[in-house]
């Protein structure tokens, strides 16, 4: 494609994604449809310019009226993924000039909110959790998060996937805490490899994966993923389970769940009950009151622990949203209290970092059921031989009360887990 029309893509595609109306991955697949005749590297750079303009979409949008042409098409200049060469290409000259003086303008010179990339709302919180690791965290969420992969163990062995990957011509290294994961740079194409099509392996973030490790679910016992959206911590508990027992899947979105069918197909299990649900209430739920071993809350939250991959989301998201959020959550953790029979394992997490979705609801929850006992997350990993497990956790007396996964020093996304055990 000519540097021009590339440009004027990339200029439309940011226009549309910017209307923040859907989720950024849905704009740009869809874009995508409509333009079947784009080749991988014109997708690749279209994708990964949107995804910069979302990053550092405060900066770019001080600088964009300083530009010549429309508003899309100067963040477009200034978060284009392709090389200088290209892009002169497409540029006038007055263009190359303005570029040249944006490229000029040193970080450190710019107001902190040209620096950190983040809404307003969300600084002051991150800031009083993390201190003086703030900024190695805003350092984080601007780059691209690499592609986990969680190798199906009831098919394959780490060590069998990573040669076989290693002789399709991709490199993958073993992920430092889950002995399922395998972490590859770039995003190759994975779909038509026999490695994926048999289902010895699944697209899955290791910390995700370290939540279904946390649930411990055994052979032969009755587990419920409440809120399994598209199912990968379901197939990860199931493969745990070597496809015994039964391992109810629900949600309250009928289409997520549609996502998980060709995956199971895929992963070879058999002991995976997937239904919608209308509610936390669902008359599904109360008929299952007190009869599981192992209940996973991975309950609907605001998604900032995923800003690497999902940059639209600190945009999307608003101080009250989470408020809103946090009390659905609270609702839904407290709903599945009923479900653990005695001695049964209950697991809240979310993927969001902030501690009112997180620490806040626990310590509720915690508060308002005594008849659940708290378990260390920190205690439970090292059970199961993660290495470092301490250094993944924080909180409550022993310093490991909680999973706390954070992008800048785990290299994961952010993921927080807490843990009990109904007496």
């Amino acid at each position: 494609m000519h540097p021009e029309a590339l440009l004027d893509a990339c200029a439309e595609l940011v226009r549309l994604t910017l209307r923040l109306e859907h989720p950024a991955d849905a704009v740009v697949s869809r874009f995508f449809r409509d333009h079947r005749g784009l080749g991988p590297r014109e997708r690749a750079t279209l994708a990964e310019t949107v995804y910069t303009v979302l990053r550092k979409k405060l900066l770019f949008e001080h600088m964009a009226p300083s530009g010549s042409g429309s508003r899309e098409r100067c963040l477009a200049i200034l978060g284009f993924a392709g090389t200088r060469d290209f892009l002169h290409g497409a540029l006038t000259g007055q263009e190359k000039d303005w570029l040249a003086q944006c490229d000029a303008v040193r970080p450190e010179d710019l107001p902190e909110r040209h620096r950190h990339h983040l809404p307003e709302w969300l600084v002051p919180p991150l800031k009083a959790q993390l201190g003086a690791g703030f900024w190695p965290l805003v350092a984080s969420l601007a780059q691209a998060a690499p592609l986990d992969l969680r190798v199906n163990t009831l098919k394959d062995k780490r060590a069998v996937v990573q040669k076989e990957l290693a002789q399709a011509g991709i490199q993958a290294r073993a992920t430092p805490y889950s002995p399922w994961g395998l972490r590859i740079d770039g995003k190759p194409a994975l779909a038509r490899l026999e490695v994926f099509t048999r289902g010895a392996i699944e697209v899955q973030d290791e910390g995700s994966q370290l939540l279904a490790l946390l649930l411990d679910a055994k052979r032969g016992e009755m587990v419920l993923d409440l809120c399994a959206g598209a199912g990968g911590k379901t197939l990860a508990i199931g493969a745990c389970m070597r496809s015994t027992g039964r391992l109810y899947a629900f949600d309250v979105s009928a289409h997520r769940l549609d996502a998980l069918k060709p995956r199971l197909a895929r992963s070879g299990l058999s002991n995976v009950h997937p239904a919608a649900i209308a509610h936390e209430r669902d008359e599904r739920i109360g008929r299952l009151a007190g009869k599981i071993d192992r209940v996973l809350v991975d309950a609907p939250c605001s998604g900032l622990g995923t800003l690497r991959r999902n940059p639209d989301l600190k945009w999307r998201q608003s101080d009250r949203t989470v408020q809103e959020l946090a009390a659905r959550q609270s609702a839904i953790l407290h709903s599945a209290a009923r479900l653990p029979k005695p001695g049964g394992r209950l697991v809240y997490a979310t993927c969001s970092l902030l501690a009112q979705e997180n620490e806040a609801v626990a310590a509720a929850f915690g508060a308002a059921h005594p008849d659940f006992e708290p378990l260390d997350a920190g205690a439970l990993l090292e059970r199961l031989k993660v290495a470092g497990a301490k250094g993944l956790c924080s909180g409550g007396a022993s310093g490991s009360a909680y999973l706390r996964l954070w992008p800048h020093l785990h290299q994961t996304d952010g993921f927080f887990a807490a843990i009990w055990r109904r007496q």
